[in-house]
């Protein structure tokens, strides 16, 4: 069972598998091992102080596998999920196996989704995000960011082309929605 000290059992024994794997077990003999002076063996020896170890109180119902009957016994509660990008996991955690891709991809969209919330959100506050400071865009204008790049054998020279694309590309299009959006309302006002 998951979470107590047994370990599960082996699926084959030492015999069977020093016969089918050519140099299974070669470091059973003490005489072979280096560590056997400062090696203590006790089998009751299994380092948890407990059946069971307790339990972490949950403030929230928590995301968990469906493939577990409960939660672990200690979990992070730093991020709890929120907005959109919450139900999103809590979707993923709910409706599909670890197994299926679905479930990760579910995870990584909720996690570029926490990203749009978190910027949007930084708009409410007194010091939003300032996109061209924290991408280090002015460092390039005054670090000779371009000759840096053209010198040498750089292994990145490849996608720099696409940096810009990568780094400017989701503002534009923002602006750009933004923009239509505002248009689309003042044509619907009536003059």
């Amino acid at each position: 069972m998951a979470y107590t000290p047994e370990k599960p059992k082996l699926a084959r024994s030492s015999e069977e598998l020093r016969a089918s794997i050519p140099g299974w077990g070669a470091d059973l003999d003490p005489k072979d091992r280096p560590s056997v002076p400062r090696e203590r063996f006790d089998p009751d020896l299994n380092g948890a102080h407990w059946r069971f170890p307790e339990r972490q109180p949950e403030k929230w119902p928590r995301e968990r596998s469906i493939e577990h009957q409960f939660l672990t016994p200690v979990f992070g509660t730093s991020c709890p999920p929120k907005g959109l990008s919450g139900v999103l996991r809590r979707y993923a955690y709910r409706t599909y196996s670890e197994a299926r891709a679905a479930h990760w991809l579910l995870l990584l969209a909720a996690d570029r989704v926490d990203a749009v919330e978190s910027t949007l959100g930084s708009f409410l506050t007194r010091r939003p995000d300032n996109p061209l400071a924290e991408t280090g865009v002015r460092s390039e204008l005054s670090h000779h960011g371009l000759a840096s790049r053209a010198r040498g054998r750089r292994v990145d020279r490849v996608h720099h082309p696409l940096d810009p694309v990568v780094v400017a590309a989701p503002w534009l299009l923002a602006g750009g929605a933004a923009y239509l959006a505002l248009r689309r309302i003042a044509r619907r006002r009536p003059a």
